[in-house]
């Protein structure tokens, strides 16, 4: 859960840098881009159409490519995504520091957000959402009733803990973005590559499962 709420604090930092970026788009909220694509549409607004729909393709390619290279690497398959998304972040960066970024930077931004989305993966399946908090909240909000009628009382506060993690990403970002301009993006850079560190770390010291207690 620690890496899960570093990797959502830095899509969160990355999405509002990419957000005031581009005048409103998003780079890792796709519902918003569909919506703003749908509504652009209405009004005849054709380069925000494409813009939206444009970012929502490069999320969907850094999902589909970082599914694959989960599938093609033999081991340490989260190790390999994780730098994927860092290679991706650093890529678009870099190509707006050489004046190439122009549309090129957003779009890889977008691809490195969807790729993120693969890091936690279980039976094929995205175990832990990274980018995006309303499916968190609504099984927030199903914990929440679950203690208040007798279940588990502190299961919530794990996705408290991601919605927290990406919104206080996400006010860093905008401020980091009004002084850094996109090179912001190498703050998000260092996180991820402390999320590698820490991912490594990880391998070589697995958590332990809680203590059974015996009840005789």
């Amino acid at each position: 859960m620690l890496l899960a709420a570093i990797l959502s604090s830095a899509a969160g930092f990355v999405d509002a840098v990419g957000f005031i970026h581009l005048g409103g788009y998003f780079v890792s909220f796709m519902s918003g881009n569909s919506t703003r694509g749908g509504t652009a549409l209405a009004e005849g607004n054709w380069t925000g159409f494409a813009l939206a729909f444009g970012l929502v393709a490069a999320f969907l390619t850094g999902v589909v490519s970082a599914s694959i290279l989960r599938r093609i690497v033999p081991s340490r398959k989260r190790m390999a995504v994780l730098l994927y998304v860092t290679a991706a972040l650093t890529s678009a960066v870099v190509l707006f520091n050489l004046g190439l970024g122009g549309w090129l930077a957003p779009a890889i931004m977008a691809l490195a957000m969807g790729a993120e989305n693969v890091i936690f993966e279980r039976d094929g399946e995205v175990s832990i959402g990274l980018t995006y908090m309303t499916g968190t909240l609504v099984k927030m909000g199903q914990h929440i009733a679950n203690a208040l009628t007798g279940g588990e009382k502190r299961l919530w506060l794990r996705y408290l803990t991601l919605w927290l993690s990406l919104t206080t990403g996400s006010i860093v970002g905008g401020f980091s973005y009004l002084a850094l301009d996109l090179n912001a993006l190498w703050i998000a850079v260092g996180v991820l590559v402390l999320a590698v560190v820490f991912n490594g770390w990880l391998r070589l010291n697995p958590p332990r499962p809680p203590a059974t207690r015996v009840v005789l």
